[in-house]
């Protein structure tokens, strides 16, 4: 009897253009991040103010300007600070913030969403009138005022960001665990006398796993996004740190002038949050049973 080869988890992903295409870019950010010193070709701090406003390689080439023009191959700004360099340790700066973010998120998100679905009743309406508290605020705007209260620095942000969006995680995880707590295998738990710690945390949790993937995922480029925003009304890293969101509100000063110095790191925060939508996209297809059905 014949079948069709089965196909490990692996081979899917692979398959999945959405994940190569997300992997790609994550992987790319996750090198930059990692060899920050090595990759950039100078120091992002370093100012030399005969050279400001120096254009793009590509653009200084394309006007037949003098070789020693076209040393910085994204230009750079108003105090001559190579623009590639700031980019590339910016990318440091904002994988730390996604993945310390979104970590922390998901950690007390899953862990009191988990909560509410599993044992209901008092539990899940006290976590739930919380969960509805803490959305009625806006999200940036709840993010402005607790970096305001906590200080300016990267735990700050990576703090305030996770304390916004830890509700993401929690209304999602409770309605997965009260779907999963109403399978025949829970109940089989409960027959067999396993403790709920165990039954929630070996049973239920497994089976959760993918959705919270994905889920972390797409939080990191929330994070990103918000990070951004922090850091151009000031409120993130300290002046001078090389971020996106502060070369962005840095360039839109000059923005007649030198337009590259706002399009650059728009288009890296751009092509990260889409590569990271990209990724848990693919993941969320390719590991949810559901889904794939």
């Amino acid at each position: 009897m014949s079948g069709r080869p089965t196909i490990s988890v692996w081979q899917r992903l692979l398959r999945n253009p959405r994940v190569l295409t997300g992997g790609g870019v994550c992987l790319v950010l996750l090198l930059m991040a990692l060899f920050a010193p090595w990759v950039a070709p100078l120091d992002p701090q370093d100012q030399d103010l005969v050279a400001s406003f120096e254009a793009p390689a590509l653009l200084a080439v394309a006007a037949d300007a003098a070789p020693d023009a076209a040393r910085h191959w994204l230009g750079t700004d108003n105090l001559g600070r190579d623009v590639l360099s700031r980019l590339v340790f910016g990318a440091r700066i904002a994988l730390l913030v996604a993945v310390g973010a979104a970590s922390l998120a998901a950690l007390v998100g899953t862990a009191l969403g988990a909560l509410a679905g599993f044992y209901g009743g008092r539990v899940d309406a006290l976590i739930s009138r919380l969960v509805d508290v803490w959305m009625s605020f806006p999200p940036v705007l709840l993010a402005i005022v607790l970096v305001s209260v906590l200080g300016t620095g990267l735990w700050s942000v990576i703090a305030a960001i996770a304390i916004v969006d830890w509700t993401r995680f929690c209304r999602v995880v409770r309605a997965e665990t009260q779907a999963q707590t109403a399978l025949d295998y829970v109940t089989s738990a409960h027959m067999l006398g396993l403790s709920p710690t165990r039954i929630l945390t070996s049973e239920i949790l497994p089976n959760i796993a993918p959705l919270l993937i994905t889920l972390v995922t797409l939080e990191m480029g929330v994070a990103i996004v918000v990070e951004a925003i922090l850091s151009f009304v000031g409120l993130s890293l300290a002046s001078g740190e090389s971020t996106w969101g502060g070369m962005i509100g840095e360039g839109r000063l000059y923005v007649n002038q030198a337009p590259w110095l706002m399009v650059l790191p728009m288009a890296a925060m751009m092509v990260a949050v889409l590569g990271l939508n990209a990724l848990g996209d693919g993941l969320r297809r390719e590991l949810d049973p559901v889904v794939r059905r």
